[in-house]
């Protein structure tokens, strides 16, 4: 009876620790994705925000401001960037 409860303990802690593994390799792996997400959530373009967000995020040392507009001077970095029309290039 002890090594039939033994075998049953060893299965669902293998169980619960591969679980748990898998779910933190699926994590995002950039600080940048979730910081844009939140800064990107009510963007009416999602993926044109998420995008150019990644970009300036990856470029100013994973810098988002807070918020989903504005607080750019937060960061400067991400502020100051301009596309090649010299508009503002981060959301």
């Amino acid at each position: 009876m002890k090594m039939k409860l033994a075998v049953v303990q060893f299965f669902v802690i293998s169980l619960l620790l591969s679980t748990s593994l898998f779910i933190l390799s699926n994590a995002d792996s950039s600080p940048c994705n979730g910081k844009c997400n939140v800064r990107c959530s009510k963007a009416g373009r999602q993926d044109r925000c998420l995008k150019y967000c990644n970009i300036c995020c990856e470029k100013c040392d994973h810098c988002v401001p807070s918020g989903t507009y504005g607080n750019k001077d937060e960061c400067p970095c991400y502020r100051d960037m301009k596309n090649s029309k010299g508009q503002p290039k981060c959301p």
